[in-house]
């Protein structure tokens, strides 16, 4: 080695005198070129390290305000590297390792730069450590070879074959097969370092030493064994090179064939199931290393690769892919995920399990759930409460999505801190319950502001205020932890429940009792006010005097009527709501359209009907001076049909004959009024009754205005005169068994307008003509409570409306006098009260 340093520096001192010589020939003028080319190429280097400089000075300031920029960490460190700033590159490294976990690329470039600038026994323990903290981020197989030929080249202890030395380099060769040994790709490079150096070994020891030499040439035997036991992609090179070392050795072998003749059975078998584990997944391979496949496409594949090792069985295996995976995608949170649930399953308590859950947080500490699980895998591996402590502390540091991680973690810790002091024996001096009391004092800071749903803060309180009465024996400290939280969730009835129970498991009744008395008349969701009520009578039966319950009677009695009073107004505001909405549909399908005037209503009372009656008659029948004679209930009739929702051919005449009235009124030109009508009859019945007498036009049976029935009478519009006569004349003709009294019907007679001798036709015709109902001819199908109108003084005067078949004792004979005039006014009408 030596000799080739002299022979090196030989060469470089003639390149120089041959350059100084070839410098000197050149003419003047190409030595002023080229002191030109040097000038602008100096130029151009001061450009750029002034824009580096820059580029630096930005990056700093964007650091120190951004810590968590990752890219800008890289950049920083690329431009430090271009300067060749040693000391600000080495800090600058040191802060981002603690913040992120460096790629393997990035761990070998920092070793690299310090064996290159630094030399020494101090200098290669700290690249030493340089090396074992980048295979503990990622257990890379180059980051490895690296590590394993730096140890061998610069440990004077390794270089002298000293039995320390070997020993040493041997325990790193072990500790690097298992955890990258088993790569299917690339694992063979560190299989045939270790058999290098083990081969090394051979030739330094002395010729003499039989024992010695036999001895080392079995372990390069054992190392090419355990290689063709274990599956990668090149065994079949493996085979050859161990084919020819037994040639070396003495034995009659076929060097170039990858055939198993003359090798020992057992290698032959091992060899072979070796090469039908790679067999199986090739496809697998192919899937996770095509550089045609994306991202997406990769990461799939290795599930699909993980899915197949996990269902073979062997979790070492399974393991080495993860670790394959982890270091494609070191910041997919699925893989972390499944990762540490699968060690978790099979490994639990192994040192290995919290070294992957420390690496997990790393990469991916925005995920609580790794969070509570590392300390857990703390806790099972019977960690220190320092480092315990350390990880809980650093996780709060971290920004998760919701605050439910951050409760979790909380209550992890505090579970850990409970199980651990419960557990009795002997305690470490800062394990104490105050460290209880002050995990929950600061989660309660925390969450009071940032946890929406108090479900969360009341678990965390109940949790708390046991705790504190149970394991920290301070019953005090415990109703305060209760106080404390209603004071600003004082609405929510769980919290008192869990107040409550709290006092009950305790046995403490008198206090369970003045919480309900707080609490009772304090107005929760839903039916939390009734049920808070109910649950302190049936506190007072199971536990309560006679005396007690009675005074819980009296202070829930009014306040359950007062929440029974509001419940009914809600449900008659629903009602009516409901209702609005069915009528609506119901209108539009009418396809009528109508604009009801607001004072028209099914839900006003009767007096402010009369008080808005003079809006009525003129949204119903406009504004002429001679509509005199107007029905009350003419508007209702529209909505009340329409509500019916009747789907028949009668309710259909009906309709269509409320919604002309609706537009002008009826004169009962050819109108003929039937009464003692059966009232099973309807429109189509008197339609066939009819048919032989002309045309009918409309048909209106008279109904009650509160049952809908019908009053036996019905106004049967014809098209003129004579069809009116011929219908008049089937007066006495039975329908449906009952005979029909048929008159014609006269509106002027009984408006009391009708000349005398009209007065006297009518009433000679039939007597039936007296019960027809006063104003019915105006359209009101409804009911018989038509009024008539007169002067401006005159409201509503009562025409001698009578109840069908009631005879009136006191009339006249026909001949005689005529029958008592009908009051004309209020005050005659007040007077005919009087008298009776």
């Amino acid at each position: 080695m030596d000799e080739t340093l002299e022979q090196n520096t030989v060469n470089q001192s003639t390149d120089e005198e041959m350059n100084d010589a070839d410098k000197q020939s050149l003419p003047e003028d190409q030595n002023a070129s080229s002191s030109s080319d040097t000038d602008s190429a100096s130029d151009d280097d001061q450009v750029a390290d002034e824009d580096l400089n820059l580029q630096i000075s930005t990056l700093e300031s964007e650091l120190s305000s951004n810590p968590a920029n990752y890219d800008a960490h890289v950049q920083y460190i690329k431009a430090l590297r271009k300067i060749e700033d040693i000391v600000k590159l080495g800090i600058a490294r040191q802060t981002m390792s603690q913040l992120f976990p460096l790629t393997p690329a990035m761990w070998q470039e920092w070793a690299r730069d310090e064996i290159t600038m630094n030399s020494g026994s101090e200098a290669f323990l700290a690249i030493e450590k340089l090396y074992e903290r980048g295979i503990f981020d990622y257990p890379s197989v180059p980051l490895w070879c690296d590590y394993l030929e730096f140890v061998q080249e610069h440990d004077p202890t390794v270089r002298e074959c000293s039995p320390s030395g070997v020993s040493k380099t041997r325990n790193l060769f072990e500790r690097a097969l298992v955890a990258a040994g088993l790569h299917m790709t690339e694992g063979s490079k560190i299989w045939e370092a270790y058999r290098d150096f083990e081969q090394a070994i051979v030739y330094t020891l002395d010729e003499t030493d039989i024992e010695a030499r036999e001895k080392q040439l079995h372990r390069v035997q054992s190392l090419f064994h355990r290689q063709m036991s274990v599956p990668h992609s090149g065994l079949k090179s493996t085979l050859l090179a161990y084919k020819s070392w037994l040639v070396q050795q003495g034995n009659a072998l076929d060097a170039d064939s990858d055939s198993l003749e003359g090798v020992s059975p057992d290698v032959a078998s091992s060899y072979q199931k070796s090469m039908d584990v790679v067999n199986a997944r090739m496809h697998f391979e192919d899937s996770i290393s095509g550089k045609e496949e994306t991202d997406v496409e990769r990461l799939q594949g290795y599930m699909d690769y993980l899915k197949f090792e996990q269902s073979c069985g062997d979790p070492i295996r399974v393991q080495a892919l993860y670790e394959r995976a982890i270091m494609d995608f070191p910041i997919s949170t699925t893989l972390w995920v499944d990762y540490t649930g699968y060690l978790d399953r099979t490994l639990k308590g192994a040192a290995i399990v919290r070294d992957v859950y420390s690496r997990a947080t790393k990469n991916c500490p925005w995920v609580g759930d790794l969070w509570v699980r590392y300390l857990i895998s703390l806790e099972r591996a019977r960690a220190s409460e320092k480092e315990i402590s350390s990880v809980f502390e650093k996780s709060l540091l971290c920004t998760f999505s919701t605050a439910d991680e951050y409760l979790e973690i909380f209550l992890t810790r505090v579970d850990g801190l409970r199980r651990r002091i419960s557990a009795g024996g002997e305690l470490e001096d800062d394990l104490k319950f105050a460290k209880i009391s002050d995990t929950f004092q600061r989660a309660s800071e925390y969450l009071l502001v940032h946890l929406e749903d108090p479900s969360g803060l009341l678990r965390l309180h109940a949790y708390w205020a046991r705790l504190e009465a149970t394991l920290g024996k301070d019953l005090v400290a415990a109703r305060k932890v209760w106080d404390d939280f209603l004071k600003v969730r004082g609405s929510v009835l769980e919290a008192w429940k869990g107040y409550i129970a709290m006092e009950l498991e305790l046995g403490n009744t008198r206090e369970a009792r003045s919480v309900y008395k707080r609490c009772y008349n304090k107005r929760f969701s839903g039916t939390g006010s009734e049920d808070i009520c109910h649950s302190w009578l049936r506190f007072e039966r199971e536990f309560g005097t006679l005396e007690d319950l009675e005074h819980a009677i009296r202070k829930t009695s009014p306040r359950l009527e007062e929440l029974q009073l509001f419940k009914l107004q809600q449900d008659i505001k629903s009602i009516g709501t409901t209702k609005e909405q069915k009528e609506i549909p119901s209108k539009e399908k009418s396809g009528e359209k109508r604009k009801q005037d607001p004072n028209i209503s099914d839900q006003q009372s009767k007096p402010k009907r009369q008080k808005n009656n003079d809006k009525k008659i003129k949204n119903l029948h406009g504004e002429g001076k001679n509509q005199n004679v107007v029905s009350l209930d003419a508007a209702n009739k529209v909505d009340n049909k329409e509500a019916e929702g009747e789907k028949s051919s009668s309710s259909n005449i009906e309709r269509k004959t409320d919604i002309a009235f609706g537009r002008s009124k009826h004169d009962d030109q050819c109108t003929a009024f039937v009464s003692n009508l059966d009232p099973k009859a309807n429109p189509d019945d008197l339609q066939r009754f009819f048919s032989d007498v002309g045309k009918v036009v409309a048909i209106r049976i008279l109904k009650d205005k509160f049952t809908g029935k019908s009053r036996g009478l019905a106004y049967v519009d014809f098209s003129n005169d004579a069809h009116l006569a011929a219908a008049v004349a089937k007066n006495k003709q039975k329908l449906f068994g009952k005979k029909l009294s048929i008159a014609r019907s006269d509106p002027k007679q009984r408006r009391g307008k009708e000349p005398a001798d009209q007065k006297k036709h009518v009433s000679g015709q039939d007597s039936s003509k007296a019960a027809e109902p006063h104003g019915e001819s105006e359209g009101n199908n409804n009911n018989n409570n038509s009024v008539q109108f007169k002067g401006k003084s005159t409201f509503a005067v009562p025409r001698s409306i009578r109840a069908l078949g009631w005879v009136d004792t006191g009339k006249k004979t026909e001949g005689g006098e005529d029958e008592e005039k009908p009051p004309q006014s209020n005050d005659e009408f007040r007077k005919m009260f009087i008298k009776k």
